[in-house]
């Protein structure tokens, strides 16, 4: 039976014009009937179609129609059955976030990327982190801190000078962000199944909000992370161009 096709694609005139020229030559079916969704756009469309899809079954092919398409593959209308076919599949597992917020309200959201904390006044954030349980500093001075994913962090991770993860490992990136004091720290490596606790010191005085991959939490107290293992996302790639290859890759450029 032949590979049943959805297309869905981010709302620039590119995507949506490379979607309609796909459904002519593929067919599209409802995303329920789908083998394979095919996500048209950028990085943070595909994280949209992952989030959107979770609760089915069929794994999600990128081709890139945005900007830097890290989690894409490169966009071609020829030959697309037999490249969805021949696909490698990689498996990510995403952070659950948990945020009580000071109207007392408690805000979660999952994360492929990262969960970051994020100075939302003017002056630094003071945040105290917690490891299972253990308090492991006191205080962090700093315009925010996050916690990434193998597969996010080349993403903000890295651009705050965060470590490159490789996609097998169970390990989570802790990083700060413009870290004021203690200076010198770079942050830690921590096992995936870590549950890390970031607390707001003087919420009032240094408000802080928090954000799950564009899900934000405004005026947080506290926010819990953890892996979240029940969970599953399947995303494909290209022969030699999984996301193994690419975070490889990215170290070298």
């Amino acid at each position: 039976m032949a590979t049943r096709l959805h297309f869905a694609a981010s709302n620039s005139e590119l995507a949506q014009t490379s979607r309609a020229e796909l459904v002519a030559r593929y067919d599209d079916v409802p995303i329920e009937k789908a083998d394979v969704i095919v996500a048209l756009g950028g990085d943070g469309f595909m994280l949209h179609t992952l989030h959107a899809s979770q609760h089915l079954t069929a794994p999600v092919y990128g081709m890139n129609r945005g900007t830097v398409g890290f989690l894409m593959n490169e966009y071609a209308s020829d030959g697309l059955i037999e490249r969805v076919e021949a696909a490698e599949i990689a498996l990510i597992n995403p952070l659950r976030m948990r945020a009580d917020c000071v109207d007392g309200e408690a805000r979660e959201a999952l994360a492929i990327n990262e969960v970051a904390l994020l100075r939302a006044g003017s002056q630094a954030a003071k945040l105290s982190i917690t490891i299972d349980g253990r308090l492991r500093m006191a205080e962090l001075a700093c315009d925010g801190a996050l916690v990434a994913t193998p597969a996010g962090s080349t993403a903000y991770n890295y651009s705050a000078h965060g470590p490159i993860l490789p996609i097998g490992s169970d390990v989570l990136a802790l990083t700060p962000i413009a870290a004021y004091r203690p200076r010198r720290w770079r942050g830690a490596l921590l096992p995936k199944r870590a549950k890390v606790r970031i607390e707001v010191l003087e919420p009032d005085k240094r408000p802080v909000m928090a954000d799950a991959d564009g899900r934000p939490a405004g005026n947080v107290l506290s926010v819990e992370i953890e892996t979240a293992a029940d969970i599953e996302h399947r995303v494909l790639f290209d022969p030699g161009h999984g996301l193994e290859e690419r975070l490889i890759r990215e170290q070298f450029i």
